[in-house]
């Protein structure tokens, strides 16, 4: 009488299948979950609006002019006087990352009217891009209200 055989473990066509599965992932997969630049890029979006936001309210609240310059390596914002409230600069590794050239300004309760002008007089884009990357926003020119694009 034959016994039946009790089978443990893996056969060895079962052990490539992961091993190539697994080789396949480290390949394709791997890199982008490690590249960390995209992370960084919408962090320092959502600072960006967060930071845009709370000066908005600042020069409402304190009824003086706030004004934030533009430029490619980050963002800094300074009462109509000249002194420093903060920056905002890109990250490290990704800098410059705002596309836009030169420097722009957009200028928060100006005239203490309560009112928003921009450097260029209409809506401001500012677009966060760096590689592969890119995400654009609108500074409204009445308002001072910032907005991702789609």
């Amino acid at each position: 009488m034959l016994l039946p055989r009790n089978s443990r473990g893996f056969t060895l066509i079962e052990l490539i299948l992961v091993i190539v599965i697994t080789a396949a992932l480290a390949v394709f997969a791997l890199p982008k979950v490690l590249d960390t630049t995209l992370w960084r890029l919408r962090s320092f979006g959502d600072d960006l609006q967060a930071q845009h936001q709370a000066m908005l309210r600042l020069a409402l609240q304190q009824r003086r002019p706030i004004v934030a310059t533009i430029t490619g390596t980050g963002v800094s914002w300074a009462y109509g006087s000249g002194a420093s409230l903060g920056s905002l600069t890109c990250p490290a590794t990704e800098s410059p990352c705002i596309a836009e050239g030169g420097s722009r300004t957009v200028t928060f309760n100006s005239a203490n009217g309560g009112g928003v002008a921009t450097s260029t007089g209409a809506a401001l884009p500012v677009t966060v891009a760096y590689g592969d990357y890119s995400q654009a926003y609108r500074i409204e020119t009445d308002t001072g209200l910032i907005y991702p694009v789609p």
